[in-house]
């Protein structure tokens, strides 16, 4: 039996990084995408095939069409029909109230985070979705809680973007939901990543109620059941992972 094969957008630190070695671990050969720290995606894959999987580490940008469509053929052709992806590949910019924001910083976070994940999405379902020949599969989305709070005082053009994301997985999910594919998102809260600047976690510890930040693991956790046939009955949804905040 050929082993599933997911594709893991942004997967080479972070959330991403974490989903990528947990799904190695349980039987997907996985494919990596990066933008620009290659060393740090060539030991994601090197931990997927200590784990028994096939693997490849693939650069592109997630903001450019023609990168994303490059990468998906990448992708297949080498590791055969992707049947799962994971969308992580996400920034925040620079730290500040909206009235203080540089326009650039603004548009970049917009960019990734939403134009990004549209054509990321339009590509999955002309690959996957039965209409269009494909066999199904199941897609994971990688929103955050920032969406639900607003990001006020620190980035609310990172939250409207992420919120963005909440919708058209939302919309994606009905229009797709009888060929075979499957969308759902995870909202993650505070988690020990580098997409922090420094000293934000400590700052809002305070605020957290169980007292600290998550582990980018336990997102992977919760990744990999949305992607499983275990949440086969489960597409539109939106799972907080983010200690009750």
């Amino acid at each position: 039996m050929s082993r599933p094969v997911l594709l893991v957008a942004g997967g080479s630190r972070g959330i991403g990084a974490a989903t990528a070695k947990l799904a190695g671990a349980r039987g997907y050969d996985v494919a990596v995408n990066y933008m620009s720290n290659a060393k740090a995606a060539a030991t994601v894959v090197e931990a997927v095939k200590g784990a028994g999987g096939n693997a490849i580490a693939i650069q592109g940008d997630m903001a450019r069409e023609d990168d994303i469509e490059r990468v998906f053929t990448a992708a297949a052709g080498k590791l055969g029909a992707l049947t799962h992806l994971v969308h992580c590949a996400g920034i925040t910019g620079k730290n500040s109230r909206l009235d203080a924001a540089e326009t650039a910083t603004i548009r970049d976070a917009l960019e990734v985070n939403t134009f990004g994940a549209l054509i990321f999405l339009r590509a999955a379902v002309r690959r996957m979705s039965t209409r269009h020949g494909g066999k199904g599969g199941s897609i994971v989305m990688l929103s955050s809680m920032a969406a639900q709070l607003g990001g006020g005082t620190e980035y609310i053009w990172y939250a409207a973007a992420k919120g963005a994301v909440d919708t058209m997985t939302i919309g994606l999910a009905r229009e797709v939901a009888k060929e075979g594919v499957r969308i759902n998102t995870i909202s993650p809260g505070a988690i020990d990543t580098e997409i922090h600047e420094p000293g934000r976690l400590e700052r809002i510890m305070p605020n957290l109620p169980m007292g600290r930040p998550g582990r980018a693991e336990e997102v992977a956790e919760a990744i990999l059941f949305l992607l499983s046939d275990a949440a086969s009955y489960i597409t539109g949804a939106n799972l907080n992972v983010s200690g009750g905040r």
